[in-house]
C-alpha cells in the first residue's frame, strides 16, 4: 500500500465525505501537518543526511542548512584529521567562552538560532566542517499528483491518519472520530518507531533475535 499525492487527496476527501471547496483547498495543509508530526516524533536514517561547510576566522556563528531539523554530529577538519566536538546548550558556550575575540580551534558547538550554530571558542582559521544531522525531505504536497515521497510509500498509514486527524480537527468533527484518528495514528507511529529505533539500528549477529514470552 501506499499513496501518490493525488490519491492521499481523494483518500482524505473519500474518509471525511467532505468536497467543500475550502475543505479541499486545505488539504496540502493537513497532509503538511502529518508530516511534520512525523518528522518531530519518529527517528529514520532516512530522515538523515551529511553537508559540508566552512568556518571563517574570527567568527563564531557557522549557518545551518536550509532544512535542518536537529543535529546528530559535527566534526572539523584540524590538521589533517577528522575532529568530532561536543554539543551543548548555548548557555554552556557563552560561559566557557565569554570573550568571543578569543580564538582557537572550537570544542563545542551550539544552535544559536535556526539559521545558525553557535561555536566556542570563536575559529581561529577556516575549517572544513561536516554536519551529519536530521533533515525536513521535500513535502509531498510539493509534487505533481501523480508524485510520490518517502513518507507516502513507507509510512502510508502515518501519512492517511495524521492527515484525517488534522481534516476533522479543522471540520470540528465528532469528537469519538477525532478519538480514534489520533488512536490509528499513535499505532502507525509506534509502528514506525520500532522500526526506526529499534530496527534501523541493530542487528540479529551482534543482538540476536527478539523473543517475546509466549501467550
Amino acid at each position: 500500500m501506499s499513496f501518490t499525492y493525488g490519491e492521499l487527496k481523494q483518500a482524505i476527501q473519500d474518509y471525511a465525505e467532505n468536497d467543500e471547496t475550502t475543505f479541499v483547498n486545505n488539504l496540502p495543509v493537513f497532509i503538511r501537518n502529518a508530516e511534520e508530526r512525523i518528522f518531530k516524533m519518529v527517528q529514520l536514517t532516512d530522515f538523515r543526511k551529511n553537508a559540508l561547510g566552512n568556518t571563517t576566522g574570527s567568527i563564531k556563528y557557522l549557518d545551518c542548512p536550509s532544512d535542518f531539523l536537529a543535529p546528530l554530529s559535527l566534526s572539523l577538519e584540524v590538521s589533517g584529521e577528522k575532529v568530532f566536538i561536543d554539543y551543548k546548550d548555548v548557555n554552556f558556550l557563552q560561559t566557557y567562552a565569554p570573550d568571543s575575540s578569543a580564538t582557537g580551534a572550537p570544542k563545542y558547538y551550539a544552535l544559536f538560532d535556526r539559521d545558525n550554530f553557535i561555536l566556542a571558542p570563536t575559529p581561529d582559521a577556516a575549517y572544513v566542517a561536516e554536519l551529519h544531522y536530521y533533515y525536513r525531505p521535500a513535502s509531498l504536497t510539493s509534487l505533481t499528483d501523480s508524485g510520490t515521497s518517502w513518507l507516502s510509500e513507507n509510512a502510508p498509514l502515518a501519512m492517511l491518519y495524521g492527515s484525517l486527524l488534522e481534516a476533522y480537527t479543522f471540520m470540528k468533527g465528532e469528537p469519538d472520530m477525532i478519538a480514534l484518528y489520533t488512536q490509528q495514528l499513535q499505532m502507525a507511529l509506534a509502528g514506525m518507531k520500532q522500526f526506526g529505533e529499534n530496527k534501523e539500528v541493530t542487528d540479529q549477529y551482534r543482538t540476536g533475535m527478539l523473543i517475546r514470552p509466549k501467550q
